[in-house]
């Protein structure tokens, strides 16, 4: 019974006071290397000192004048009345989750009409800083280190299950010394714990893959919940994560590296396929295109660099850079051949890829006076010109936009469809 208590106990302990690392209530959730930086101060100016990668070629030219662009703002709303950052924002099927602090709003994604709220009973889980999704499952990454995990009941509501790592997986490796790893002086836990808060969630082909300020890698399974694996993945803080189709995994880090994992053809676990590393500061942002080809990362050093897959191998070289923003780059999106990226600036930029690889910024929007910390967006079906955008800010607010990108016929552009 005293195992059972202490492991009840780990469960409902607050939210750790790491000196290295802001919690995102009071600032953008960067990385230690940013802890001079907070949203009570004019919204990262440090950044404005960083180097822009000018070995880096731009991949930008000027957008066509046989596109046309049209933008509006359909709803803009607070999820709290205190004005909490906005930390992260999800679309499910016809659902928007949004989140601030550690509670999780749902909404109708066509009406912006609140359905519910979750977790709101639990402030001492911290900040949500990422949700995923994995058939009916929700899965939440919380400041103090755990994963929640949630499905819609016809009587209850939102009900979380349980949290990752759960009771049994813990129960079973509890007793054997080769399970526990050091995470400080003095202080071991076991390897399927994170030791630090949780900074993003990936969903692919039915795992669930974790990053933390712990500076590891974690791969649970959905079906039923158990860590797989657990990789040592830099050397400081991981702030994103991106898996593609095929099961590639991509992290990026305070430590201003991409490193890019994969799981050799009859083996169990992910091993280390490349390195790499072209920016200058830390890594705050990844996104993928639909096939995986093409890697996007955004960083403090105001730049998004565009990697792209050499032949079939898993590697990626770096291709050329976006500029444009004038502060540092929290947030990415990409959508058919829109890349959509949220910066300190306060502003939200749209990128499309040309036929011949290059990029242009089609439209700037503007409206929220902090950072844009958090990006959504889906193609309307019924309106193949139109892309929705959800934009979320440390200001506190949730813009919805509409932007149509359409040719004097009013076609649309025709990568975009397919």
């Amino acid at each position: 019974m005293r195992i059972i208590s202490k492991l009840f106990d780990s469960d409902r302990r607050r939210i750790p006071k790491s000196p290295k690392h802001l919690d995102s209530d009071e600032s953008v959730t960067l990385s230690s290397s940013l802890s001079d930086v907070t949203t009570g101060s004019s919204s990262l100016h440090s950044s404005l000192s960083l180097q822009t990668l000018p070995s880096v070629p731009s991949l930008q030219k000027i957008p066509s004048t046989t596109v046309t662009v049209s933008h509006s703002v359909t709803s803009s709303f607070k999820l709290r009345e205190r004005s909490l950052p906005v930390t992260c924002l999800a679309v499910n099927g016809g659902y928007l989750f949004a989140v601030s602090g550690h509670e999780v709003s749902i909404y109708d994604r066509d009406m912006c009409a609140h359905l519910d709220t979750f977790n709101g009973q639990d402030p001492f889980s911290g900040t949500v800083k990422s949700v995923g999704f994995s058939g009916e499952k929700i899965f939440t990454a919380h400041q103090d280190g755990k994963i929640g995990v949630w499905k819609l009941t016809a009587k209850s509501g939102y009900k979380q299950l349980t949290t990752l790592p759960t009771l049994n997986d813990r129960v079973r490796r509890f007793a054997l010394p080769k399970n526990y790893v050091q995470v400080r002086r003095h202080k071991k836990r076991l390897w399927i714990e994170h030791a630090d808060a949780v900074t993003a969630l990936a969903v692919n082909n039915g795992f669930i893959y974790s990053v933390s300020w712990d500076k590891t890698l974690k791969i649970w399974r959905a079906s039923d919940l158990r860590c797989k694996e657990s990789i040592k993945a830099h050397d400081d803080a991981v702030n994103a994560v991106a898996v593609s189709t095929n099961g590639t995994v991509y992290t990026g880090s305070a430590d201003r590296r991409i490193r890019v994992w994969a799981k050799p053809t009859g083996e169990k676990r992910h091993t280390l396929v490349a390195t790499l590393e072209k920016h200058k500061s830390a890594v705050n942002a990844l996104a993928l295109n639909d096939d995986g080809s093409v890697l996007f990362s955004g960083s403090c050093d105001r730049s998004i660099l565009v990697w792209e897959r050499e032949d079939t191998s898993n590697y990626m070289a770096v291709r050329g850079a976006l500029r444009g923003h004038d502060k540092a780059i929290l947030s990415l999106f990409n959508v058919s051949d829109l890349l959509l990226s949220g910066s300190a600036d306060r502003t939200v930029r749209i990128w499309r890829r040309g036929p011949d690889s290059s990029y242009s910024c089609l439209e700037v929007l503007s409206g929220h006076t902090k950072p844009v910390k958090s990006l959504a967006a889906v193609r309307e079906k019924e309106l193949d010109d139109v892309v929705s955008i959800v934009s979320g800010s440390l200001d506190g607010e949730v813009k919805c936009w509409k932007v149509s990108v359409t040719k004097p016929d009013n076609s649309f552009y025709t990568n975009l469809v397919q």
